[in-house]
């Protein structure tokens, strides 16, 4: 349904209105401290899984074995072939 630029602009007028009479309260603040560490240890899962995967990479062009990579990630050999074989294929050597 077309709306007239007076319409709108007088309904962006009322918000603004409403907006400037907000007064919030500070009990109902939430200390987002916790999900700023959560964010943290993301980003740093994320760093270490890329270090992680070019360290693969680089056993594997050296002529380590699957099994030997499983054992130093704590898995077996075949997957840690599923799950890095695909990155560590596609590294230069």
């Amino acid at each position: 349904m077309p709306r007239s630029l007076k319409e709108i602009l007088d309904q962006a007028d009322e918000f603004a209105d409403r907006f400037e009479r907000v007064d919030p309260d500070a009990h109902d603040a939430v200390d987002a401290e916790s999900l700023r560490v959560v964010r943290a240890a993301s980003e740093e899962r994320a760093a270490a899984e890329a270090r992680l995967a070019e360290a693969v990479s680089v056993a594997r062009a050296e002529g380590h074995s699957w099994s030997a990579i499983g054992a130093m990630v704590g898995t077996s050999g075949e997957a840690a072939r599923q799950r890095y074989g695909r990155l560590a294929g596609t590294r230069s050597a």
